[in-house]
């Protein structure tokens, strides 16, 4: 439960939450896990609407929900494991399965979903795969916030020292002076993104220009992924090396691959003529006159 969240006299927030929601005997249900499900269910429903507005097959949700939960699990956790920790997991590899206690990596999880978008694209939908891009990362963008406040709720992946009065003092990492609640920046960011995704897709039909709202994803992710690392802790020691030479970590240089590719796609997407879609507002595959039916 979240057991302490008070102010000191200097006005930190003193954050010592419970990572644990609840547990049965030796089955604990923890925040972080609780986001993925929450984020999962209701990117689910977003989707299925979006579905269902185009005109699309419902059946073809359950094969996408597949691909994607898979997909950002899979790519997530070895995209933590390889790019961040490896010499510990190469020493400890029955750890790697242990995804409940946090390690995942948001460019490893976006490498995963881009070729499992593309390989769902080609077996199932038969459709361009922006079609079903500048729908999922929609969805995505709320995700992301909910694991941010997963990783609050963990203590992990917090910033450096600060003074300013929303500062945290994340008690159960050991910490004694106020951090930079760095989870929270970055939740705010992609709620912020999300809403805005929200309103190219229900009020622009920004859908009609393929690529547009994925482009503007992959913008809205990862720069300010970007700039918030300037003020986040190291993860790893080997980043320190990282820095001195180069004057970024590992996470800001895995972000500027899909920043560029999020410019491109825009600038790709403005230049192209505008498609014109139908909006049936009924599944493919609904029957359009229920009641016609036969008993």
């Amino acid at each position: 439960m979240l057991s302490a969240v008070i102010c000191n006299l200097l006005g930190a927030v003193v954050w010592n939450a419970d990572p644990v929601l609840f547990s049965f005997g030796p089955l604990a249900v923890r925040w972080y896990g609780l986001a993925f499900a929450v984020g999962f269910t209701v990117g689910y429903a977003l989707v299925a609407r979006m579905f269902r507005h185009e005109g699309a097959p419902e059946s073809w949700l359950g094969s996408l929900l597949i691909y994607v939960v898979i997909a950002t699990v899979v790519g997530a956790r070895l995209g933590h494991v390889f790019f961040y920790e490896w010499d510990y997991y190469s020493a400890h590899p029955a750890k790697i399965l242990r995804i409940w206690e946090g390690g995942l990596a948001s460019h490893g999880g976006t490498i995963a979903l881009i070729i499992a978008l593309f390989i769902w694209s080609w077996l199932v939908s038969k459709k361009p795969a922006s079609w079903i891009f500048d729908k999922i990362v929609v969805a995505i963008a709320f995700v992301g916030g909910l694991i941010r406040l997963g990783n609050l709720m963990n203590s992990e992946i917090y910033g450096g020292p600060t003074d300013l009065p929303w500062g945290f003092i994340f008690v159960r990492d050991g910490q004694t002076v106020p951090a930079h609640p760095t989870q929270i920046y970055e939740a705010l960011c992609y709620f912020l993104l999300f809403g805005l995704l929200m309103w190219m897709y229900w009020k622009r039909n920004d859908q009609e220009r393929p690529w547009l709202i994925t482009g503007v994803f992959f913008i809205g992710i990862f720069l300010p992924r970007f700039l918030i690392e300037y003020v986040k802790n190291v993860q790893v020691d080997s980043e320190y090396e990282m820095i001195a030479t180069y004057g970024m970590n590992l996470g800001q240089m895995l972000s500027i691959p899909f920043i560029l590719l999020g410019v491109g796609l825009v600038i790709w997407a403005m230049y192209r003529p505008r498609q014109h879609f139908a909006f049936p507002d009924r599944y493919a595959d609904e029957d359009p006159d229920p009641k016609s039916k036969k008993k």
